[in-house]
């Protein structure tokens, strides 16, 4: 195999590129975030749709996320990586040119497609040529990069749609797309497996098939009526028949796609656990805060995007100082004292109300941000500290599908709930509000254009209310898993 280039240049660009790269696929998962109004008012979107805008390109990831490995070792890591950004700039063409919903969440398929070799084998090329001693700070480095873009898409994404064309910030990607081809193109040698393990395509498939059934249902089962419509009950049954063939395939097939003595480890199998419910809090808080603060709170775009910082911040943060924790610290505490800090910045998020400032949005965030970093590497070392190190490729694959399907899901719970308890609470405020119980000047908003004045307030209070109770229902998903982090065992030091 071919070493990275000799010369420091080359090495640097590559360096840069890679990272950029990470950055530029974590970004655009939260880029539409705060925008969504601006996509929604151009697309003639509904509002059970959005929440496709985020887990369509999330779903699509993951599917294709776990066979980066394979894909590199059998027709080389630079063709991979090169032919990932080539239809990563092609899906966001795509949304830039996208008239209907439809057409929009194809690309941002496409986009998400695309998007799934493309961190692993960033990490890869980081990682390539580096002493085993400086591993961890660059694994440190590229996880703080997905953060940060992540967390910063949506203040880019407001500003840009505040003052420009939504479209400008996918447009802007296409260029940075090209310096990254360009620079990985020039610079990047090719390498391939001398001995490529046979990758289990079958399992991918039948996995995939249980996920995506599963997510379509969430996502479509509102708008269709559930299980009234032959849709739904096509989808579960995919679902039900892609778990089931992956099931039997696990009981029957010596190797397969994720090996199941990767769930013989308590540690590991307890942690992925822990990691899908950090997953189905970080991002579905993105989805719910910033239309909350657009639609009915009036805030705009760009100010809504600035409101997620702190968040960020925060996390980031504290994703640095626990990766540097002593070794002599015991992680268990670090995985308890997370899920305290997230759980507590979920129950602050419980005292949102339309005559707050922006101060509880910040305090909140910045907490429940807090935890998230505490939570994230403590449980990374935790969950590999006892796994048997010829298992960890697997097992990296594996807990990164958990946070990954964990946004994803968690996303297509919180839209079905906030539009489910938006109409109940609109239903329930406006049971008794008739104009044999109005008195005085109140009465004359039964009249003319006051109902629909009347009427668009009582949603808006519905839905304020709607929004808080889904804030509860994440704060009860991360208590739920709590209990876990009592049953981790010491980890012992990495090697």
């Amino acid at each position: 195999m071919r070493a990275l280039p000799s010369s420091p240049e080359g090495h640097r660009t590559v360096m840069v590129a890679a990272l950029l790269a990470t950055y530029l696929q974590a970004v655009n998962i939260s880029l539409p975030n705060a925008a969504v109004l601006h996509v929604q008012g151009a697309l003639s979107m509904s509002d059970d749709e959005i929440g496709w805008v985020f887990s369509s390109y999330i779903a699509a990831s993951a599917v294709t996320f776990p066979m980066a490995r394979w894909l590199a070792g059998a027709f080389g890591r630079k063709a991979v990586f090169l032919a990932s950004l080539t239809f990563f700039a092609i899906g966001i063409l795509l949304d830039t040119q996208a008239t209907t919903p439809l057409q929009f969440v194809g690309a941002r398929i496409v986009q998400g497609a695309a998007s799934g070799p493309i961190a692993p084998l960033s990490l890869a090329i980081l990682l390539d040529g580096l002493p085993p001693e400086r591993h961890a700070r660059m694994t440190l480095l590229s996880t703080v990069t997905v953060l940060v873009g992540i967390l910063s898409g949506p203040a880019i994404g407001g500003w840009i749609s505040e003052f420009h064309d939504w479209r400008l910030m996918f447009y802007l990607g296409l260029p940075a797309t090209g310096l990254i081809f360009l620079a990985m193109a020039l610079s990047l040698p090719e390498k391939k497996a001398e001995q490529n393990p046979p990758f289990d395509f079958f399992g991918l498939a039948t996995f995939s098939l249980g996920m995506v059934g599963l997510q379509m249902l969430l996502d479509r089962g509102e708008r269709m009526e559930w299980f009234a419509s032959t849709e739904s009950w096509v989808e579960a049954a995919a679902s039900a028949l892609g778990f089931y063939l992956y099931a039997v395939h696990i009981l029957t097939s010596p190797g397969h796609f994720l090996n199941k003595a990767l769930f013989r480890d308590r540690n590991f199998t307890l942690s992925t656990v822990i990691f899908f419910a950090f997953g189905f809090v970080l991002l579905p808080t993105l989805a719910l805060t910033s239309p909350m603060l657009e639609e009915l709170l009036g805030y705009p775009p760009d100010i809504t995007g600035y409101m997620t910082i702190p968040r960020g911040a925060a996390l980031v943060s504290a994703v640095i100082l626990t990766s540097h924790a002593p070794k002599w610290a015991d992680n268990r505490l670090l995985v308890i004292g997370g899920i305290a800090l997230t759980a507590c910045g979920n129950w602050l998020m419980l005292g949102y109300s339309p005559l707050m400032d922006w101060t509880l949005v910040v305090i909140a965030g910045a907490v429940q941000g807090a935890g998230l970093g505490v939570l994230m590497p403590a449980l990374g070392k935790t969950a590999f500290s006892t796994l048997d190190p010829k298992f960890r490729p697997e097992g990296g694959a594996l807990f990164n599908l958990a946070r990954l399907y964990g946004s994803t899901i968690g996303i297509a719970i919180v839209q079905i709930f906030f539009y489910d308890n938006t109409q109940m609470l609109h239903l329930a405020l406006a049971k008794n509000l008739t104009p044999h119980h109005a008195v005085g000047p109140v009465a004359g908003l039964f009249s003319g254009s006051g109902v629909a004045a009347l009427n668009e307030m009582l949603t808006g209070q519905a839905a304020i209310i709607a929004v808080i109770d889904q804030f509860k229902l994440l704060m009860i998903v991360i208590l739920i898993v709590s209990p876990l982090a009592l049953l981790l065992r010491k980890p012992r030091s990495l090697n």
